[in-house]
């Protein structure tokens, strides 16, 4: 019995019937060749197709050859990318899936490669994104520009692919600018009134339509709200999908946000499921055509839910299927849990900017998960479950080796048991579970409650590979362990220690803001009760190598609760009773504290023996995604 009966029916987009309401959006890959389609590309999206997805859109598509929207991103703006495009439609559709091809023009969020000519943009507003001041852009290259929109969706359909997206957007690239009124403030016929700042959008369309037929998909994808002051509104979001149904659009893609306002276009870990719903059903209600929501629809249940509830058509499902290329399949069968779970981090495209190829934290093996087995069977003794040792084990296991893991204490997890503690963490729980229920379904010997000696080495295990994944320790200052009460980030998070209300942290990282946030009251209404935090870090910033919505939202909370950070500061002196800290050159004095607590780094663990190798926090102390890229990566190369 189908346990999604909503998510797995088929829907009429068009002339064209797709099989299940489980869409893949565009995710930008940096895995193509100068625009042109490789092998990597290929397998990247073939391979989601197999997992059962109904339709993918590809990442951006660049319509014409001046402006890169990034070095890695895909294109079709002449004749000769079509025989890639072809190889990789025909690759999709073996496997019925169908597929469409987002179109964009970048406008003022080009890539500045050499040679680059001045950015356009709507009118000669520098954006929040751009690189360099912008120039409006005239009436007549905009002809040409909507003509060429025009050519590359007819070479997609040259290269048998379904349909084109309409990317207008989160006040995104050249079409997105030109409908919001933050970035249009033209005062010609494609400027002022909604009707103006649509019209370049609904020209792109009637070309499409005009050069594809009828039997070509268009859909448009917007924002239903921006969130914004000054920004798009749901009532005039209502109107646009009214018009856009009017120009022969086949369905609408309903996200949020903009590109201005961090967090609301890709929502950050812990929001709401699918925070564009209230848009989506509203516009459903004005429209005749389907209706697709999009973001953090990361499990089955909730997609089901959305369409049952009639808050949208098709769920656009993204980085789950990132994250667990079979994510649709395993929906089907009723195999819920063995979805590898996406925990919303965003890492994916954290490195896009800087041209790595896309990314998963959970996901070691995004392009293919399949892992060869090994031509020499080896016996392997990993010490430590924390999520490095539970990734080792599971990959040493699938190559075939003969896999033992020691856990000194009683459950697996590691880390991930104190870094799901603070506020919006709950997703890494999910982490946990599907790494151990992986474990148990395996042939791996796990040994809770066991610290391995240096005599076990020498004896039990002295003919296995020895890999050592035992994490590490938070650093102390001792010189500041005089205080009256003192204790660590990790004591608080793992509950071994309870702080008083008065509390300095030291150190504003990652984990020094999440403890704030967890300790700091959810409303800041100055009741007695309430705990009193004070952040001291000595860099300009907070987070310093984190970024996107997660670490903007992190830092909106912690001000909206009232925790004082001090950054550009250094504790000079500590005693019993005070903390004295400098910043600009003055001395301040805390003298009302009752807690100092450490969150100022770790210091990998390792054991005296050569024979161990390490990997994860033991070898370098990293993140989440650092543990299990280099777990994966030895386990392939045992």
């Amino acid at each position: 019995m189908n346990d999604f009966p909503n998510l797995f029916s088929p829907i009429k987009i068009g002339k064209t019937t797709v099989k299940n309401r489980i869409f893949m959006p565009p995710l930008s890959t940096n895995l193509a060749d100068h625009g042109y389609v490789t092998d990597d590309l290929i397998q990247h999206y073939s391979s989601r197709a197999k997992g059962g997805v109904g339709l993918i859109i590809t990442e951006v598509t660049t319509v014409e050859p001046v402006y890169t929207y990034l070095p890695g991103d895909m294109s079709i703006c002449d004749d000769s990318y079509i025989e890639g495009w072809t190889k990789l439609v025909s690759a999709v559709h073996q496997y019925d899936t169908k597929i469409l091809s987002q179109l964009f023009h970048p406008a003022f969020m080009a890539y500045p490669l050499p040679g680059t000519p001045q950015l356009i943009a709507p009118s000669n507003v520098g954006p929040y994104y751009a690189k360099s001041a912008p120039r409006e852009v005239t009436i007549e290259e905009l002809k040409v520009i909507v003509r060429q929109f025009g050519e590359a969706a007819y070479r997609f359909k040259k290269a048998g692919g379904d349909g084109v997206e309409i990317q207008a957007a989160h006040a995104h690239g050249l079409l997105g600018g030109f409908l919001t009124p933050l970035y249009n403030k033209r005062t010609d016929e494609y400027g002022g009134d909604i009707n103006g700042r649509l019209k370049l959008t609904l020209e792109v369309i009637d070309e499409v339509r005009k050069t594809c037929g009828d039997d070509f998909i268009i859909d448009v994808r917007i924002s239903g709200d921006e969130y914004s002051d000054g920004g798009l509104t749901l009532n005039e979001m209502i109107y646009v999908s009214k018009q856009l149904e009017k120009h022969g659009v086949d369905f609408i893609h309903v996200s949020g946000g903009n590109t201005i306002k961090r967090g609301s276009s890709m929502p950050a870990p812990g929001t709401s499921p699918a925070p564009h719903m209230h848009a989506s059903e509203e516009i459903k209600k004005y429209v005749h055509i389907p209706v697709a929501t999009v973001a953090r629809i990361n499990e089955p249940w909730i997609a089901e839910e959305l369409i049952e509830n009639g808050k949208c058509d098709i769920c656009m499902i993204g980085r789950p299927n990132l994250c667990d290329k079979d994510f649709a399949n395993k929906a089907k069968m009723g195999q819920v849990e063995d979805i590898r779970p996406c925990i919303g981090c965003g890492r994916c495209l954290t490195g896009i900017m800087f041209g790595k190829p896309i990314a998963c934290t959970v996901n070691p093996s995004v392009q293919s998960d399949e892992i060869e087995e090994a031509d020499v069977k080896k016996k392997v003794l990993v010490i430590g479950g924390g999520p490095a040792g539970m990734e080792v084990a599971y990959d040493c296991f699938k190559r075939g080796h003969e896999v033992v893991l020691c856990e000194k204490s009683n459950k697996l997890g590691g880390q991930l048991n104190i870094a799901a503690v603070p506020i919006t963490k709950q997703e890494i729980t999910k982490v946990v579970k599907y790494m151990r229920r992986r474990l148990e379904a395996s042939t791996v010997q796990i040994r809770l409650n066991t610290e391995v000696t240096d005599e076990m080495l020498d004896n039990e295990f002295k003919d296995y590979e020895i890999v050592g994944t035992v994490g590490a320790i938070p650093k102390e200052i001792e010189a500041f362990k005089i205080f009256k009460q003192t204790m660590t980030a990790d004591d608080i998070l793992s509950g071994k220690a309870f702080p008083g209300r008065k509390i300095v942290i030291i150190g504003g990282g990652s984990v020094g803001c999440e403890t704030a946030d967890y300790l700091a009251p959810l409303i800041n209404d100055l009741f007695p009760n309430n705990r009193d935090v004070t952040i001291i870090e000595q860099t300009p910033g907070l987070m310093n190598g984190e970024g996107g919505a997660t670490k903007s939202q992190l830092t909106l909370r912690m001000m909206r609760k009232g925790v004082k950070i001090e950054t550009n500061s250094q504790i000079t002196s500590v005693d019993e009773n005070t903390i004295t800290y400098t910043k600009k050159g003055q001395e301040y004095v805390i003298d009302d504290a009752d807690t100092l607590v450490f969150a100022c780094g770790y210091d990998p663990v390792k054991m005296n023996n050569d024979r161990i190798h390490y990997i994860g926090d033991s070898d370098k102390v990293g993140n989440l995604r650092d543990a299990i890229s280099a777990a994966y990566a030895y386990a392939i190369n045992l």
